[in-house]
This record gives C-alpha cells, structure tokens and sequence, in this order.
C-alpha cells in the first residue's frame, strides 16, 4: 500500500531560528491543538530532540485513542520529525522543516507520510476525511504559529 503525502507551508515574517525556539518552548504542542480536537498528553520524555517521546491520546468519535511518538532527526533551527510508534495510523512520519525566506522571514513547512490502517478499506474509507481534517487543522496550526511568533517579536523587551 502507497503512502499518502500532506504538505503545507506558511511563510512567517520571522527569522528561522526563532520559528524552531518558539516549537521547543514548554506548551508548544498543546498550544498546536486545534480547540475542536479532543487531545491530552499523558507522558513526555524531553522536548523535541532525537529520541525524546510522548504520548498523547485523542477522541475520535466516542473512543480514546493512543498515540505513541518518538522524534527523530532534529537539526538545531531547521527541523524535527515526529514517528508513530504505535497510534491509529499504519504509517505517520511529520517532519517539520523551517527555511530561512530573505531576510528576516522564513517558511514553515509540515510534511506528513502516512499510511492509513486497513489497507485498501481505510483507504476508500478514510482518505477523504483525513485529508479535510489535515487541511483544517494545519490552516489553524500555521495561523497560530506565525500570530504568536509574529507578536512575540511586537512586544517590549522584558
């Protein structure tokens, strides 16, 4: 079975370094959370860098489901990519890259490999609607991601 791709950047009037310091910051990943998910971490071992974990579990429907993530291939102020280990999806790679754009600017880009489970079924299934959800929740990822960073660098120094 083929994996499918979702991709979508964001160009953010920010320098690159500060777009990846604001994705290591504590509360990162929950601040992502769309307010229509249903998300909670249940563990976390270390922030962003190779090998740190954490485990989360979502609603979907009226069932709790887990989701176990190992990151991999951090490189300081460019990108990380976060691995299913074990979670609802038969494949989930999401490496999230960010590029210097000129001066002062960057893009941010999240690129998601995921093979959906039940083979063919969950394909025909599934494919249509866990593309609408991707599109939804990255629009709103990205919007809050370049309003923070962006208003970060508005306010006066402390």
């Amino acid at each position: 079975m083929r994996d499918e791709l979702f991709q979508r950047s964001v160009r953010i009037e920010r320098p690159a370094a500060e777009v990846f310091a604001w994705h290591e910051r504590p509360g990162a990943f929950e601040r992502l959370c769309p307010p229509w998910e249903r998300v909670e971490v249940t563990a976390r071992d270390g922030g962003i860098r190779d090998g740190a974990r954490v485990s989360l579990r979502t609603k979907i429907g009226p069932v709790w489901v887990r989701w176990e993530i190992e990151h991999r291939d951090y490189v300081a102020g460019r990108q990380f990519r976060d691995v299913l280990l074990r979670g609802p999806f038969a494949k989930w790679e999401h490496l999230h890259r960010i590029e210097p754009a000129g001066t002062g600017a960057c893009v941010l880009t999240d690129e998601i490999r995921y093979r959906l489970p039940f083979g063919l079924l969950g394909r025909w299934g599934g494919a249509a609607f866990t593309r609408h959800q991707l599109e939804r929740m990255f629009a709103y990822r990205h919007a809050v991601t370049k309003a923070d960073v962006e208003a970060d660098a508005k306010k006066p120094p402390s």
